[in-house]
């Protein structure tokens, strides 16, 4: 069985690509990072180095690595010949990956079986934009592919750049629609097949990365260097807390979620920020302030659910209000995010990056967050 995944960085390598190697499949690691690929190119293995209670390492072998950008042909050749196609680049960056998806497919032999494509990104329906993109203009293709959304989630922290060993926490969840499947699931046992990916990827992102990024957004603002030296500090433990209180209401009320289960999985999201042994930054995983601003991420759609039932998210928009404080020069998207603020007005920046208009019952709220920045 052959696997190509698009992004050889530490997800690629310490998540889906180990998980695929576990489950058999021959892995090709697809990036433009012309250095990285070198690097796999002559490592006959790497290791992945889980920590924390469950601590344990993997070495991955069976792999190969193409530097798209100077091979273009070597990577539609490799999708040509794959079972699956797995991604983790970046919601933003699934447009530019999609004409070599769209070129392999259409190198697939006519009698090939459907390939499986899923994009492993912090991004609801990932795979179905991915998939617009695709087959976007061709003709034929559709029925050459089987694409499934997913919902991932393994805490990985800023890497030593100079090889391809990755150290990851001892935590994974890989949850996978199977319905576009039609009972014939590949074969990856490290993933879980689920009847309804709503809950599982709404589960993850309004826990682990609200959770995240509200810590990021109030350390930053507090001084915190790392995300566990914000959480020492009572009063961002306390707003992270309160985010997740907020989240929790919602996701148990919208999916039934057993409430004392549901507890226990925003307590273990919080001790896996903690982790020492995965030293993260709050500059880090608060960048791109943007994109986690904006309808569908992990502040403004529960925000905006929660105001729809008539609650008032006020711990969220406190989370919001810290976010737009972020303020990082060598962060494309917070200085985007600063320019922005400066040039719109209050309900016009609401509108376009929030994706939130006027009669909407969460717009005066979040107007008056960005108006009081």
């Amino acid at each position: 069985m052959r696997a190509v995944h698009f992004g050889a960085g530490n997800i690629g390598r310490g998540f889906v690509g180990l998980l695929l190697h576990e489950a058999g499949y021959h892995v090709t690691f697809v990036d433009v990072n012309a250095e990285l690929i070198g690097m796999l190119q002559s490592a006959d293995a790497y290791t992945v180095t889980e920590v924390g209670p469950q601590a344990t390492t993997h070495v991955v072998t069976g792999f190969d690595a193409i530097d798209s950008r100077a091979d273009e042909a070597g990577a539609i050749a490799a999708i040509a010949a794959a079972d699956v196609v797995t991604c983790a680049v970046g919601p933003t960056v699934l447009r530019f990956i999609a004409p070599v998806i769209r070129a392999g497919l259409a190198a697939r032999p006519d009698d090939a079986a459907p390939l499986t494509v899923m994009a492993c990104e912090n991004a609801i329906g990932a795979t179905d934009t991915l998939a617009g993109f695709v087959l976007e203009g061709a003709e034929g293709l559709a029925e050459r592919a089987v694409f499934a959304n997913t919902a991932v989630d393994r805490i990985i922290p800023a890497q030593d750049a100079s090889g391809v060993d990755v150290v990851v926490e001892d935590f994974f969840e890989w949850s996978i629609d199977r319905t576009p499947f039609a009972g014939a699931e590949p074969a990856i046992p490290g993933a879980h097949f689920v009847d309804d990916l709503t809950p599982w990827i709404e589960r993850k992102l309004f826990t682990v990365n609200t959770g995240h990024a509200t810590t990021a957004y109030h350390g930053y603002l507090a001084g915190a260097e790392t995300i566990a030296d914000a959480l020492d500090l009572p009063a961002v433990r306390a707003e992270v807390e309160a985010a997740l209180a907020e989240t929790s209401a919602l996701l148990v009320d919208r999916f039934g979620l057993d409430a004392d289960e549901h507890a226990a999985y925003v307590a273990r999201a919080i001790q896996r920020f903690e982790n020492r042994a995965l030293p993260d930054t709050c500059a880090r995983i608060g960048r791109q302030p943007l994109r986690k601003l904006s309808r569908d991420e992990r502040f403004i759609r529960p925000a905006a659910g929660l105001a729809e039932q008539g609650s008032d998210p006020a711990a969220l928009l406190r989370a919001v209000g810290a976010a737009l404080a972020f303020d990082v020069a060598d962060d494309e998207q917070a200085v985007e995010l600063q320019r922005l603020l400066g040039e719109l007005e209050p309900a016009a920046f609401v509108a376009e990056v929030c994706g939130i208009a006027d009669g909407h019952p969460l717009q005066p709220a979040l107007v008056a967050v960005v108006a009081a920045r």
